[in-house]
């Protein structure tokens, strides 16, 4: 299904407000000397209930109630997220030596498109399915009630 351009400035944005908690997390973590890994996985959780808020009322119109399903799923969606960037953020801020910051826009965009969004449509927030319509009888109207 293709999705209007609005809707991705609402998952935009969301992210967006989920990323500033997350990356201050992240420099006020390494800054006090956390490892980047630890300061990317807890940034990354930070991030994740700003996320869901955003995610599930604005971006995706969710207007279910929240149930322990839908939590715990996102809650999967997040800590798969958050090891994917603590993975990524070491392998290319430390093994790489690229900045810890330059590098979480990187990863962060990397893991987004390939797990954290199709994730969470598919997962968290996925569309009702419509109800059953009732099938409609339509007499044929090549038979004749001669």
């Amino acid at each position: 299904m293709q999705k209007s351009a609005s809707h991705w400035v609402k998952v935009g944005l969301g992210g967006v407000a989920g990323t500033i908690l997350d990356v201050i997390t992240l420099v006020t973590l390494v800054e006090s000397g956390l490892s980047v890994a630890l300061s990317a996985f807890l940034g990354a959780t930070a991030g994740a209930g700003a996320c869901f808020v955003l995610n599930k009322y604005v971006a995706f119109r969710d207007r279910s109630p929240v149930t322990l399903r839908q939590v715990a799923a996102f809650g999967l969606v997040a800590v798969g997220t958050a090891l994917l960037m603590a993975a990524a953020m070491q392998l290319v801020a430390v093994g790489l030596g690229v900045p810890y910051l330059l590098s979480k826009l990187v990863c962060g965009a990397v893991v987004f498109a390939l797990w954290s969004y199709p994730a969470q449509r598919q997962l968290v927030f996925r569309a009702a399915p419509a109800p059953a319509r009732a099938p409609v009888f339509e007499p044929d109207a090549s038979a004749s009630l001669a």
